[in-house]
């Protein structure tokens, strides 16, 4: 077996950004939440917990790879965690859609909105998102056809789950949630282009009764761009793990386990450190907040090191100069 050492620092490389990355845009997220009180931003903080869970959960894996030899872990041990690592995949995933429905309806019925996505109905969806990534993350352990029959460590996804559990989240969940991802963007982009030339008509009247207005791009859009960037990361992270493993079942004797668990999985754990890149630089309001908190530290830094030099002065206060000051009466100046 290919020695798992230099994987084991990669995954505990991206571990650690990972959680590093989604705790402080948890932190921005949770500050806006509490000056805004916005239903959204509620989402975008189910994002980044999710994403911090994640990667907790591949932190648990980092030991075991690390060690040489490779340490064996039980098989029940090793099901769960990768359970939870694929409970914590999949609501990042769901988050993420549930984000574009989000945006999708905000565009969709702009009167209505407030109406529909209330606070209850938000604790709602979040609530029901996660049973379903805890149904999802642990249905191999309940389905023996989804289970490897033989195992053997170090812990890891194929090595516990069969290559039909993959083939069942791409056709029952993936290319699904690709579908219904391409309509709300497609939808969005046409409601926007529609909002645009509205506006445009607007600006032209007022250009040519004599009031100058500046052109404005269309908060609509800046929905779209988000919407955008979010669904590009995740296909592209996911989708050459999950066409590789359809890929496996259809072919017995391709062996693609090593391709799939050094390369691809990781690609597609990957997304939980784009998606907090997304939000920290395309959401103007997380990037002002992620600003003002940095300030903040520096500020709290500078203040730190003045106190700590004036503590190396000393207990009393700073030292008196050892020199004797002489006193030039104004006669002896003058030579008198």
């Amino acid at each position: 077996m290919e020695s798992s050492f230099p994987f084991g620092v990669t995954l505990a490389v991206l571990a650690s950004l990972i959680i590093a990355a989604n705790a402080l845009v948890a932190v921005a997220v949770l500050l806006l939440i509490h000056k805004n009180d916005g239903v959204g931003l509620c989402f975008t903080l189910n994002l980044a917990v999710a994403d911090t869970l994640l990667g907790v959960a591949i932190s648990g894996l980092v030991t075991d790879q690390l060690s040489s030899p490779p340490r064996p872990t039980q098989k029940t041990l090793c099901s769960l965690r990768m359970a939870f690592v694929t409970s914590s995949a999949a609501a990042s995933v769901l988050t993420v859609m549930l984000i574009a429905f989000d945006r999708y309806l905000a565009i969709k019925q702009p009167l209505r909105y407030f109406q529909i996505m209330n606070g209850l109905m938000a604790g709602s969806c979040i609530a029901g998102l996660w049973l379903v990534s805890y149904l999802i993350g642990f249905l191999p352990l309940g389905v023996p056809i989804f289970q490897q029959t033989t195992y053997q460590g170090p812990c890891s996804f194929f090595a516990v789950f069969h290559p039909r559990f993959v083939l069942t989240l791409s056709c029952v969940g993936f290319f699904p949630a690709l579908l219904l991802f391409v309509f709300f963007y497609c939808d969005m982009l046409k409601i926007a282009s529609m909002h645009s030339q509205q506006i445009r008509k607007v600006e032209q009247a007022g250009a040519m009764a004599g009031a100058y207005r500046p052109p404005r791009t269309p908060s609509d859009f800046k929905a779209v761009r988000t919407v955008a960037v979010l669904i590009g990361s995740f296909t592209l992270s996911w989708t050459p793990f999950l066409i590789t493993g359809i890929v496996q079942v259809a072919c017995q004797k391709c062996y693609l386990y090593l391709v799939l668990e050094r390369y691809l999985w990781l690609l597609g754990v990957g997304n939980s450190l784009l998606n907090p890149l997304i939000y920290a630089y395309w959401q103007k309001e997380v990037r002002q907040q992620l600003y003002q908190m940095a300030l903040g530290v520096k500020k709290g830094l500078t203040s730190f090191l003045l106190l700590l030099s004036a503590r190396d002065g000393g207990p009393e206060g700073p030292r008196e100069s050892s020199c004797p000051i002489t006193t030039i009466s104004h006669s002896q100046l003058h030579g008198e």
